[in-house]
């Protein structure tokens, strides 16, 4: 007989404050101990309110109106205290900065075991436990306010952690975090789920590590339940789930479109590397196509990927696109670093011209974030020179350096300030002097094409809708050069596909774009060049294909590449040469057809 459910929803709805908009609607839900529960859907499907309410913070902290009932080890989340819920269920919420109490990260962990009363003989071990469990032990020691975006929230994860709660509840922990922070967490959260017993529901848009980690999905859209299932289960449902705005893993992609050709019989899509070259290898053997010694033999001398590199920090590879204009953005030889840290960028060489768009990636804490700061003349290079529009930034203010740049910052929340999207969205063209209609007409023009309520507060809106008023205020600019910090973060699939699609076309009309990014699959997607950046200096500079094919850049870099990468060089090296390189899931599941049918 299984085992009662730790967290119960009977026909739970919830409404805002005075509204009448459902944020949870009819949800009935069960969660047993000991599950890996991932939970997907849309921007403002409800994820974060279904979060609150696993957690208590729903009714006891967001306020408005509850429907039916929420039961936390038995007990009604409206009979007990959110401190109560919080001794079995602990949770991590999206906005970091707003969860953090202390200003030192140990003293961040210190309050939770204090407050509740762990013995101060297991206060020790428990912190250093939970500190080396994330990996920042070396962190323990600084300022919260000086960490990157994803150290926050690792150790918003280890204060957590710290705290040993039966259930962890966790809303998008890697939207900050590089991917192999991001795999580390889902290890972490799988470790602690199958050695210690501790539930775990985590919210969180990338389907991959759903589909590595979670026993069970559940996908949300409007408010309601749509899809509870096993990751096979609900990635079968391909085509529905984009409809939604919600991505399935590309290898998922891949056989779910070789079953829509007729190429395989439907059935349950493959969710990884290693499943789909079985598959594809299999399908060529079967219809007569001599297959290459099998991947663990190593790539022969003749396979295009034993090539040494050709891919330099200093001399990037010349892209099919490449123009005869100067860069509008020159960075020669470009050093900084924090005061009391050792953290910044070093020996920095990189031009952009206009119309390129370039994918900068790397591990959090490499130097992105500082990179894109020199950029906009935020910070001063210590030495090396920094040219926008020919403009050297240590010589002029950052006004001046703003007629040419425009940001759009890793927490959108750090550039909102007016009462409603279309004031937000039109500020910054009145800041240069726009007419007011004139700017109001553009910002109407922007909002719509980003779908965006224009009349609401941008505050009202949930955390993807609020990245895409950030970045609809960008656009509207037209700058020289736009610099993004991680566009997609915190985006369902839908709103992904809109920002890069306006990024890219912002590129074709001859803005320079550089963009950090996390999401591989984007960078891969739409990135015509790729810097690889690790402890502050560049590591390689070249096509998304060349980069990519190189595994010991890719653990040098600490990033994984992206999963069609993998899988291509994967075929090349066990089925056919005439894998290598292709970069999209329609070029595998295209050559894959031709193959079998001749």
């Amino acid at each position: 007989m299984s085992s009662p459910a730790i967290i119960r929803l009977d026909n739970v709805s919830f409404c805002y404050g005075q509204r009448d908009a459902r944020a949870l609607d009819d949800v009935s839900l069960e969660i047993r101990p000991g599950e890996f529960v991932g939970v997907t859907g849309p921007s403002g499907a409800g994820k974060s309110t279904l979060a609150a309410a696993l957690s208590g913070a729903v009714p006891h902290h967001y306020r408005g109106s509850l429907y039916g009932a929420v039961y936390v080890d038995g007990q009604d989340t409206c009979e007990v205290s959110l401190t109560d819920i919080a001794r079995t269920v602990g949770s991590v919420t999206q906005d970091i900065d707003a969860q953090m109490v202390a200003s030192v990260v140990e003293d961040e962990l210190l309050f939770g075991l204090e407050n509740f009363g762990v013995p101060h003989d297991e206060i020790e071990g428990r912190l250093a436990g939970a500190l080396a469990t994330v990996g920042i032990s070396g962190l323990r020691d600084r300022e919260i306010a000086t960490l990157s975006g994803g150290q926050k929230q690792k150790v918003a994860v280890a204060a957590i952690l710290a705290l040993r709660p039966r259930v962890l509840v966790l809303d998008e922990p890697t939207a900050a975090l590089d991917p192999a922070s991001s795999k580390l967490i889902f290890q972490t959260l799988s470790q602690l789920n199958r050695n210690s017993g501790i539930t775990v529901v985590v919210i969180e848009q990338k389907v991959a590590l759903l589909s590595e980690f979670c026993d069970r999905i559940l996908v949300m859209n409007g408010g309601r339940l749509v899809l509870d299932g096993t990751p096979r289960e609900v990635f079968a449902h391909g085509p529905e789930l984009r409809q939604m705005g919600v991505d399935s893993p590309r290898v998922a992609r891949v056989s779910n479109s070789l079953a829509e050709h007729g190429v395989i019989d439907p059935g349950p899509p493959c969710l990884s590397v290693g499943e789909a070259e079985t598959l594809i290898r299999g399908l060529l053997a079967a219809h007569g196509e001599e297959s290459l010694p099998a991947a663990g033999a190593g790539p022969s001398s003749a396979d295009p990927l034993s090539a040494p590199s050709q891919v330099s920090p200093h001399t990037p590879v010349p892209s099919a696109s490449e123009r005869a204009e100067s860069p509008v953005v020159d960075l020669s030889d470009v050093s900084f670093s924090y005061p009391g840290s050792g953290d910044g960028v070093a020996h920095v060489n990189l031009s952009v011209r206009p119309g390129e768009l370039v994918g900068v990636v790397g591990q959090n804490g490499a130097g992105k974030t500082t990179l894109t700061k020199l950029l906009n003349g935020l910070l001063r290079p210590a030495s090396g020179a920094v040219r926008i529009a020919g403009i050297d930034t240590r010589t002029v203010p950052v006004s001046r350096i703003a007629a040419h740049v425009s940001t759009l910052f890793q927490n959108p929340d750090r550039q909102l300030c007016k009462d409603t999207v279309l004031d937000e969205v039109a500020f910054g063209l009145e800041l240069q002097g726009v007419d007011a209609r004139e700017a109001r007409q553009r910002a109407q023009a922007a909002t719509e094409r980003f779908g965006l309520p224009a009349g609401e507060s941008p505050f009202s809106l949930s955390r993807g809708q609020r990245q895409m008023v950030a970045l609809a205020s960008v656009v509207v600019m037209e700058p020289q050069v736009v610099l993004l910090d991680e566009p997609t973060s915190g985006l369902d699939y839908r709103e992904c596909m809109t920002v890069m699609e306006t990024v890219g076309q912002m590129a074709e009309r001859g803005c320079a774009v550089i963009m950090v990014c996390h999401d591989m699959e984007v960078v891969s997607d739409f990135a015509e060049r790729v810097v690889v950046m690790a402890g502050g200096r560049v590591l390689a500079d070249g096509s998304a294909a060349e980069v990519f094919a190189q595994p010991g850049l890719m653990e040098a870099a600490s990033i994984e590449a992206p999963q069609v990468a993998q899988l291509s060089q994967a075929l090349a090296r066990s089925a056919s040469p005439r894998f290598a390189g292709i970069s999209q899931v329609s070029g595998i599941v295209d050559l894959v057809e031709e193959m079998v049918r001749p």
